[in-house]
């Protein structure tokens, strides 16, 4: 087994890991916001903390891992997770909300460094092996995203009080990832199949982002994140709300979590096979259809194919969307680049998430949908800039 490969399966554990922690908080957040909370209306800011400190510390996570590498970056990330873990016991325990947020927040900056993984591994290889490293490392979320909510559910009285068992399997998980990076994990140089860019000096961070590559890259990590966001963080409100058990909307989500993670067993396959641009498409299409199916039905079926198309759809958008972010850069502009980028779509989602409950509010279900489409065009748009720009590059050097 090569260094490369050997990382990727590291990191797919530990994507699996990341997974299952933070599915625990966003199966029991919320509610354990609620149950500490004086004033109620503030019991969803935890919860909200979660991706708005990861949206925060991504740049600087990536500025932290330029400068002691990966590895140590990664394991700062998981150590930060056990203790947001263990401070979330201890705020249970004494019924401090404050200090709950701290907690929730800290698993938000493990997620800032966590989203690094599927990067690491794609910067390890060359040109025509990133899909598959991205997908390797995202396989690793296929259990959690069953495991997680379940492992929430099973611990949540394990401790005398409600809810503290839980964050006590986040602390553990936390800790397990620490342990397996410094076991697992090493530093690996990055690969560029092009030589002659590989020395060249860093450019600014908006001429690199302005490329039709990046910003087809952009488009499809951004728009699939917050499309997800925006839809997901809705949905067992609005399924509640059509007179579905709450059982019935954790299901909903369960089974959106497999749609988000099982493609990735075959997403680079397919990548190999239909080339990037189709797939891409396929997971606008994919996202396109959950709203279609929203707006056309509210029974339980159409729920969960609409969920699941939401999470099919995100995977290929994500996995295509990283694999050109991480062709669009030289490697002196790796960490400026990867940074900035995943705080634009830290940012959007975390947009999308305080959003989402509003808008359901205020316009339904169905118009809820009805709104991520023009979203979805506008990704199609910048990738067809993308796929342009690059057939006439291609045609220009057959001509040369």
């Amino acid at each position: 087994m090569t260094p490369s490969t050997r990382n990727a399966f590291v990191l797919a554990v530990c994507q699996g890991l990341f997974t299952a922690a933070l599915s625990i908080d966003l199966t029991l957040t919320g509610l354990t916001g609620y149950q500490l909370a004086s004033d109620k209306s503030l019991a969803t800011l935890p919860f909200a903390l979660i991706t708005v400190a990861g949206a925060i510390a991504t740049w600087f996570a990536s500025q932290l891992m330029q400068r002691i590498g990966r590895r140590w970056g990664f394991i700062v990330g998981a150590l930060t997770c056990a203790a947001g873990g263990l401070l979330s016991v201890w705020s249970i325990v004494h019924a401090d909300f404050w200090m709950f947020c701290l907690g929730t927040a800290a698993v938000g900056v493990f997620q800032a460094f966590a989203q690094y993984y599927r990067l690491a591994a794609a910067d390890a290889v060359g040109t025509d092996l990133k899909a598959r490293a991205i997908s390797t490392v995202l396989v690793g979320g296929v259990i959690a995203a069953v495991l997680g909510p379940a492992l929430a559910a099973w611990s949540k009285s394990l401790l005398p009080v409600l809810f503290a068992g839980a964050y006590l399997m986040v602390f553990g998980l936390g800790l397990l990832s620490a342990v397996v990076l410094l076991v697992g994990y090493r530093d690996a140089e990055p690969v560029h199949a092009d030589i002659v860019t590989s020395d060249l000096p860093a450019r600014p961070v908006t001429t690199v982002m302005m490329q039709p590559i990046s910003l087809a890259a952009i488009a499809n990590n951004v728009v699939g994140g917050a499309v997800m966001m925006l839809v997901m963080t809705a949905a067992p409100l609005a399924a509640v709300a059509c007179h579905h058990s709450i059982d019935d909307g954790a299901n909903i989500i369960q089974w959106h979590l497999v749609g988000m993670y099982a493609p990735s067993l075959f997403a680079g396959y397919l990548i190999r096979k239909f080339g990037l641009p189709s797939i891409l498409f396929a997971g606008m299409a994919l996202s396109a259809a959950c709203s279609v199916v929203a707006v056309a039905s509210v029974t339980l079926v159409a729920f969960y194919v609409a969920l699941f198309c939401l999470g099919v759809g995100w995977n290929f958008m994500f996995v295509g969307g990283t694999t050109l972010l991480a062709q669009s850069y030289r490697p002196a502009e790796r960490a400026r680049v990867q940074g900035t980028a995943e705080m634009i779509r830290f940012v959007a989602t975390a947009i999308a998430s305080l959003c989402s409950g509003p808008l359901l509010e205020r316009y339904g279900w169905a118009d809820l949908n009805i709104v991520v489409l023009p979203m979805i065009v506008i990704a199609a748009a910048m990738t067809w800039v993308w796929v342009r720009a690059e057939r006439r590059e291609r045609a220009s050097f057959a001509a040369a």
